[in-house]
């Protein structure tokens, strides 16, 4: 089996290889054709399925998986949420989502001025590349739950929905 990840993120390509363990992965820079900072669940899904498509499309033989991270509002308040998709090489498309957290008004409000969350975040934590290790996700919840984690989450929702289609389609 091979798969490329529209990623170079190290915690979404080891939440991949952590579910995909008998798989060649490969990770590929691509574009999500979405905002820098997606600002809803349908945004920052339509990233993940831009960056799976192209990934399936790159390769032949291969399946592609997109892992975008993003922000929604619910009433007035600002959630973390994250999305997945997996498309297969005759293009079947995937998605699930995952772990959703309220975010405090001080990240909400430095993301109206445009920033990207992964860069509010070093500064908040006083940290270095969070969103390369523990991700806000784990920031909020103090290293219970990882971003790598977060997404590993969502590919073995991936990979659950592929497999059974697969079998059902047998």
């Amino acid at each position: 089996m091979n798969i490329v990840i529209g990623s170079k993120n190290p915690t979404k390509i080891n939440a991949v290889s952590n579910i995909f363990k008998e798989a060649n992965v490969a990770s590929l820079d691509v574009p999500s054709r979405v905002s820098a900072q997606p600002f809803s669940d349908e945004e920052t899904r339509e990233g993940a399925i831009n960056r799976a498509m192209q990934c399936a499309l790159s390769t032949k033989g291969f399946i592609g998986i997109g892992l975008e991270g993003g922000v929604m509002y619910v009433g007035d308040r600002l959630y973390l949420c994250n999305w997945g998709a997996l498309v297969t090489e005759d293009e079947k498309v995937f998605t699930a989502s995952g772990a959703r957290i309220v975010l405090p008004s001080e990240i909400d409000e430095a993301l109206r001025t445009g920033k990207e969350l992964g860069l509010i975040m070093d500064n908040y934590a006083k940290r270095q590349e969070v969103r390369k290790k523990e991700g806000a996700i784990g920031i909020f919840t103090n290293d219970l739950i990882t971003r790598e984690e977060m997404f590993t989450h969502v590919v073995k929702l991936l990979r659950g929905q592929w497999e059974y289609w697969n079998n059902v389609e047998k």
